[in-house]
């Protein structure tokens, strides 16, 4: 009998709770969930202390999910998920220098599309065109910081580096 605990029982931080609710977020923004829906599952989410606590949070809503919860990946072109040691990060195929440049070049959200955030992509497209230009700043400064802090794809995977 072992010691160790099941990974599923496994406390999770503050870092997991507040990805928590960043992707439940992503989810309203896609219209997936109803503002009631998503204060219910946010407050649950950083109320949660295991892993246990969040999975139900998102079992039936599709990708993204928050990263910690993913536990096995299947590869393109196979049908069996290959199983991933617990705490091993399941990496994007989308490069956090892509996304930082796109960015900076060209400053309509294109980094964000290109990493699968459409729905920021798209806020930021509108900020820059409704404000004649003026809004770019903000997809210019989110680029820098993709450069610096490096980011997450569309799934909740962190950028390759």
């Amino acid at each position: 009998m072992s010691s160790q605990p099941e990974p599923e029982e496994l406390r999770i931080g503050t870092a997991e709770r507040d990805e928590s609710a960043r992707v439940l977020g992503e989810h309203l923004s896609e219209g997936r969930l109803t503002s009631q829906e998503y204060e219910q599952r946010v407050a649950r989410a950083l109320q949660a202390r295991t892993r246990a606590q969040v999975r139900p949070l998102f079992a039936d809503l599709p990708e993204p999910h928050p990263a910690f919860l993913l536990t096995e990946a299947t590869p393109q072109g196979t049908a069996e998920p290959v199983p991933r040691a617990p705490g091993e990060v399941v990496r994007s195929d989308r490069s956090q220098l892509a996304a930082g440049l796109l960015q900076i070049v060209l400053p309509f959200g294109v980094g964000r599309f290109y990493t699968g955030q459409t729905g920021l992509a798209v806020a930021q497209l509108l900020c820059t065109l409704l404000t004649f230009g003026v809004g770019a700043i903000w997809s210019i400064i989110d680029g820098i910081l993709l450069l610096v802090n490096g980011g997450v794809d569309g799934q909740g995977r962190p950028l390759a580096d």
